[in-house]
């Protein structure tokens, strides 16, 4: 499986869950620290572990991938996620807001998420 299918379960795991406005950032000409970032809003702190759990299971269970590193359980406003090639970052609504860090990957490319379904 290439990593861009993985995307794809990322992708869906996330819209499963109801993910508010889902963001797919292919960083690979930016940055080498990944290929892809997946940014995701949740509406409360439940709904942001939910997702996260999600997205850890179904690429292990769908792509075999396994989860390298987590933050952020703790504070339950921004939790990343490092799968290597894929990084997830995920964020209470107003964290988001306050980070967007969108804007500072903004030499990235934007991935068209109807592509991902």
């Amino acid at each position: 499986m290439n990593t861009f299918d993985a995307v794809k379960i990322a992708y869906k795991a996330l819209d499963d869950k109801m993910g508010i406005d889902i963001t797919v950032l292919d960083i690979r000409e930016v940055s080498p620290i990944a290929d892809y970032f997946l940014i995701a809003s949740a509406s409360n702190s439940n709904q942001l572990k939910a997702m996260a759990d999600e997205v850890d299971e179904k690429l292990y269970k769908e792509a075999d991938i396994k989860l390298n590193h987590a933050e952020g359980f703790q504070t339950k406003s921004w939790i990343l996620l490092d799968f290597g090639d894929i990084v997830v970052h995920l964020f209470n609504e107003e964290d988001r807001a306050f980070y967007n860090i969108e804007r500072i990957w903004g030499d990235a490319k934007f991935i068209d998420t109807e592509t991902l379904k």
